[in-house]
């Protein structure tokens, strides 16, 4: 054998065992992702343990929350409520904007550069920091609302969603400050997924007469739609979540409303408000509703996985 052939089998050995313990590392990397995540949720529902047990699945619908000592109950229908409709309202404000920008910026509208440029700004929404959004919702948002809110009580006000006077902070204007903190998810998404379309796909359609519009509400869309919808429901998972700019809008109301120009609450808000000063139960179910919130946004982020 020459020491050429030699060499050569060294080499392609050292690689596969390179590559064997880069495998290795891969594997033991995504097994510790679940690991920590399987850590947390043990952690959670041991300290949530004792209001499991106490409240049962009544906790879900019971919409007191009443943490004086002595009376102790505690209920988050209302925190589920506020928190699925702010994030709701949010997904069908920024869906429309999300996606009529991701069609802007992906398609041959604008030269490369001011689009960069366009590119650049949508995705720097996503790194203000969600107090920032906050502060500019109490001084520009909701005095915005106001007068808006005034005429949709005084016209629409036998319609419950508009049945209360609006008195600044409420579900609406946290649902509209959401809405512009998930649109660098929904554009971004959205125009990742257009952009990964095969280019023969708009030239077929144009060839066979199709107008530029119509290529791309009849044909780009429908074939991009499993990237946009798994976009919007993982911006819906973040607007679950939102803490601080929700916490600052919402009015932090535990009664349940269905107004949206009522205050209310999200799951998230109520433990930034309360779990400082929490004691003995009332942290128990604090952390109770943690698990809830938890289990929520897992559901949502894994449905958009999936699709």
């Amino acid at each position: 054998m020459s020491d050429t052939e030699t060499r050569t089998r060294q080499t392609t050995a050292t690689e596969r065992r390179l590559d064997r313990m880069l495998i290795l590392a891969t594997q033991a990397t995504a097994g510790s992702v679940w690991i920590l995540l399987l850590t947390i949720a043990g952690t959670v529902v041991f300290f949530s343990w004792p209001a499991i047990r106490e409240f049962g699945l009544g906790f879900f619908t019971s919409t007191t929350w009443n943490p004086a000592a002595g009376l102790e109950n505690y209920g988050i229908l209302p925190m589920i409520y506020g928190t699925f409709v702010s994030s709701i309202i949010a997904i069908l404000l920024a869906v429309p904007l999300g996606l009529g920008a991701a069609i802007f910026l992906s398609e041959d509208f604008l030269p490369d550069r001011l689009r960069s440029v366009l590119i650049f700004l949508v995705e720097l929404l996503a790194a203000i920091p969600s107090v920032i959004y906050g502060l500019w919702g109490i001084f520009v948002v909701i005095p915005l609302l106001q007068t808006a809110g005034n005429w949709l009580h005084l016209n629409l006000g036998w319609i419950p969603l508009f049945s209360s006077a609006p008195i600044g902070p409420g579900i609406l204007p946290a649902a509209v400050v959401l809405a512009i903190m998930i649109l660098p998810i929904t554009t971004s998404l959205s125009r990742s997924s257009l952009g990964a379309l095969p280019p023969d796909l708009r030239a077929a359609a144009l060839g066979l007469g199709a107008t530029r519009w119509a290529t791309i509400f009849r044909v780009l869309i429908p074939a991009a739609f499993s990237g946009i919808a798994g976009g919007v429901l993982l911006a819906l998972g973040r607007a679950m979540g939102e803490t601080m700019a929700t916490t600052m809008l919402i009015g932090n109301s535990n009664k349940l409303s269905m107004s949206l120009l009522a205050p209310g609450n999200t799951i998230a808000s109520l433990l930034a408000n309360q779990f400082a000063e929490a004691k003995g139960l009332q942290v128990n179910a604090l952390i109770y509703a943690a698990l809830a919130l938890m289990l929520m946004t897992l559901v949502v982020n894994a449905l958009g996985h999936k699709i």
